[in-house]
Formats: C-alpha cells, sequence, structure tokens
C-alpha cells in the first residue's frame, strides 16, 4: 500500500481554477471556444473549470491511452474516443490534468491543427517538468509539482481519482 502525503488542497484547487476561467474568459472573448477535455484523468478539472469559464463556449473529449496499467507512459499513443465536434476555424483549448512527458499533448495539438482550428493552446492543472521528453507549450497552468500525484482526477491505475485534493504518492 502506498503513502500518500496532501500537495494541493481543496481551497487552492478551487482558487486556482477560479483565476485560470477568470483569464480563459478573457483571452477567448468574442471567439468561438471548444474546450477539449482530455479522458479520463481530466473530467474533474474540466468540468470546475467549464463553470469558471464566463464567456459561451463547447464541450468535447478526447480519450487517449499511453499509459494502461503501468506508472510510465509506453510511449505509443493510441486513439480510443475521438472528438466529435467540428474544429474547422474554431478555437481549441486542450483540456489535461498532468502534463508529464509532453508527447500525448504535442501528438494531440498537431491533431487539431490538422483539423483546421484557428488556434490550439492547453491548459494543464498541473505541470511536471521533471520527465518532460517532448516540447510542449503550456498556455495556461495551474500548479508545478514534481512526484506521484493523485487526487481530483488524477490516478494510479485506476485508484485514486475520486479524492478531493491532490496528493503524492510514495511506495514503501
Amino acid at each position: 500500500m502506498a503513502d500518500r502525503h496532501l500537495v494541493i488542497s481543496r481551497e487552492q484547487l478551487r482558487a486556482t481554477v477560479s483565476a485560470l476561467g477568470a483569464r480563459i474568459s478573457s483571452d477567448y472573448a468574442g471567439k468561438d471556444l471548444v474546450l477539449i477535455g482530455v479522458l479520463n484523468g481530466a473530467f474533474i478539472f474540466l468540468a470546475d473549470l467549464v463553470r469558471a469559464v464566463t464567456i459561451p463556449h463547447q464541450i468535447d473529449f478526447i480519450r487517449v491511452a499511453s499509459y494502461g496499467q503501468s506508472d510510465s507512459s509506453s510511449g505509443t499513443i493510441r486513439l480510443a474516443k475521438d472528438v466529435e465536434l467540428d474544429l474547422r476555424d474554431r478555437h481549441v483549448l486542450l483540456v489535461e490534468d498532468i502534463v508529464d512527458t509532453g508527447t500525448t499533448l504535442a501528438w494531440l495539438s498537431e491533431r487539431f491543427k490538422d483539423r483546421q482550428a484557428a488556434s490550439v493552446r492547453i491548459c494543464a492543472l498541473i505541470d511536471k517538468k521533471e520527465r518532460r521528453q517532448t516540447e510542449v507549450p503550456l498556455d495556461y497552468v495551474g500548479f508545478a509539482e514534481d512526484g506521484f500525484l493523485v487526487g481530483y482526477g488524477l490516478d494510479f491505475a485506476e485508484q485514486y481519482r475520486y479524492l478531493p485534493e491532490i496528493y503524492s504518492l510514495s511506495f514503501p
């Protein structure tokens, strides 16, 4: 069993998501905005973020797999669920829970640019630079944290997503 300790509280999450929503609302005012949540990890963050964005927008989801039941990326990206909205000439904001290696988000960004989106930007709850392999520009970042993080949608082998705060796991 892993030990866990609190890294980001509910209050910190609430304040940061609110600030991100305000910035996004200002930056995209008057634009045709689509927020695309990367499943499964970003669903809680996205749910809170869309309520903090005060301008009209649409929401969709994409699901890719690169981790499986492991604690490290396999390096192979597999599309499990694609976006259903037409993205041509629309401003896409990819919403991700945590940016680790950067490989998946770089792949997704290119995919949406190929669909002729007007712009593609990235909003990440957590920027985890310690294992970055592919540089990817992050336009909106909530926190910069290291360690193995779970809670608020983040998981380890599909466990711990339900935790309302973010914890670091350590293994004996």
